[in-house]
């Protein structure tokens, strides 16, 4: 009997299907009547798993992002100008002004009379007195002695760079330093991810060829046991500086004190 004469068969039926008609079919056709109904049970579960997955929410609002900044600023950086007061509030504008007053006539003022001119005084003079007072006869004054041998010129120039108090660790004169190249937020990240901010670093190093600097010690570090000093102590290899300026001509060599800011803002989140 055919596959076909089967499906006839169970429609005539009623849909009942008896235990002789599904002995009856041939194996084959049982086992693909299985793998079919075991194929269409597996779709109708992931159907329902995607639905239930997609009506989710998430609970929970998102952690705030917390963004870190890097300030790298001369030593001798002059402070910020104070905020200037308001001006005056515009209501002061709107109170009503007073009403001028009328010009008044100026006081008339009396006349003082002009005294008049008076021949100048005449002082008397004696014939010796003319004498004494004849130039001609006057000794000349005597040479000025030269002075004595004198110092160098002070040769510093408006350029020059600031000597700041301190020295280097053999007793150098030590000056603010001058970035020749500011260090980015990615040349500090790495260094001052283990250090613990808001705070600052104080070093002093030695400058050297090509605007580096070498031989650096730190100084400070607020606030204390916070790493930051030992983070940018690190990072110094990578530091761009200008050598100080003396006489309007560079000297490479000589000591320089730098600070690094380390700060910590808090930004709102997602559509504050």
């Amino acid at each position: 009997m055919s596959l076909l004469q089967r499906i006839a068969e169970f429609r005539s039926s009623g849909g009942a299907p008896s235990r002789v008609a599904w002995s009856e079919l041939p194996p084959e056709t049982r086992q693909r009547v299985i793998g079919i109904a075991l194929a269409v049970l597996f779709e109708a579960l992931l159907i329902a798993l995607l639905l239930s997955l997609g009506a989710a929410k998430p609970q929970g609002e998102p952690d705030n992002e917390s963004l870190v900044t890097f300030a790298a600023s001369d030593v001798n950086d002059a402070p910020e100008p104070a905020e200037e007061p308001d001006k005056a509030p515009k209501d002061a504008a709107a109170q009503p002004q007073p009403r001028p007053e009328p010009p008044r006539e100026p006081p008339e003022t009396p006349q003082i009379p002009t005294p008049e001119k008076q021949p100048p005084a005449l002082i008397p003079v004696s014939p010796d007195t003319m004498r004494q007072l004849d130039i001609a006869r006057v000794p000349p004054a005597k040479p000025a002695q030269a002075a004595g041998p004198v110092g160098p010129a002070d040769t510093a120039r408006s350029g020059d760079s600031q000597r700041i108090a301190g020295s280097g660790p053999n007793g150098e004169p030590l000056y603010a330093a001058r970035w020749y190249r500011e260090p980015t937020h990615d040349e500090l990240a790495g260094y001052l991810s283990t250090a613990s901010g808001p705070g600052w670093g104080l070093i002093n190093c030695q400058t050297a060829p090509k605007f580096r600097v070498e031989n650096c010690v730190l100084v400070g570090e607020s606030p204390q046991g916070s790493g930051i000093g030992r983070a940018v102590l690190a990072a110094a290899w990578q530091f761009k500086v200008r050598p100080p300026q003396i006489g309007g001509r560079p000297q490479v060599g000589q000591w320089v004190r730098i600070r690094i800011d380390y700060t910590i803002s808090r930004t709102p989140p997602p559509g504050y």
